[in-house]
């Protein structure tokens, strides 16, 4: 009886590699690590989660965001109800309130904040049209050659 308590214990731990080991190879590769605005963010404002991240998704997180932050509901943050923001997103955490603030009243209204462009469209966005593809943000991080511009895809004849 002593012996089988061993052997139970190193089965159940075998099996449990053998069970997790695939699961860990079948998850998607990160973003790269060296750019912020992939790491932190678009997942979470990406309403219908289809992977396309639009201008109207980024309008309505940052309206969700306001709210959550206007505390005492007068319509406007003030610096200590912006650290909500900062506090809310991963992608916000940097988020500077003079950005937010363009007439420099020392309040964010509403439309200041939901309004402002996202950091993210505006990187990605190759084409203007206020959506960003996996095709965009592929091309945008692609390596670059020497000439600064993305490499072509090669065949094995090229």
């Amino acid at each position: 009886m002593s012996r089988a308590k061993p052997v139970l214990m190193i089965c159940l731990t075998v099996s449990l590699f053998a069970t997790a080991g695939p699961l860990a190879f079948a998850q998607t590769a990160p973003p790269p690590a060296q750019d912020g605005l992939l790491r932190s963010g678009p997942p979470t404002w990406d309403a219908n989660r289809d992977g396309i991240f639009t201008c109207d998704e980024w309008k309505g997180f940052a309206d969700r965001i306001f709210t959550l932050a206007d505390r005492n509901r007068d319509g406007k943050l003030d610096k200590s109800e912006f650290a909500t923001v900062q506090k809310a997103d991963a992608a916000l955490a940097d988020a500077d309130f003079g950005y937010f603030d363009e007439n420099q009243d020392g309040k964010i209204a509403r439309k200041e904040f939901v309004d402002k462009p996202s950091a993210f469209i505006m990187r990605f966005d190759r084409n203007g049209d206020c959506r960003v593809t996996g095709d965009e943000i592929r091309a945008t991080t692609a390596p670059k050659g020497p000439q600064g511009q993305a490499e072509r895809p090669r065949d094995r004849f090229h």
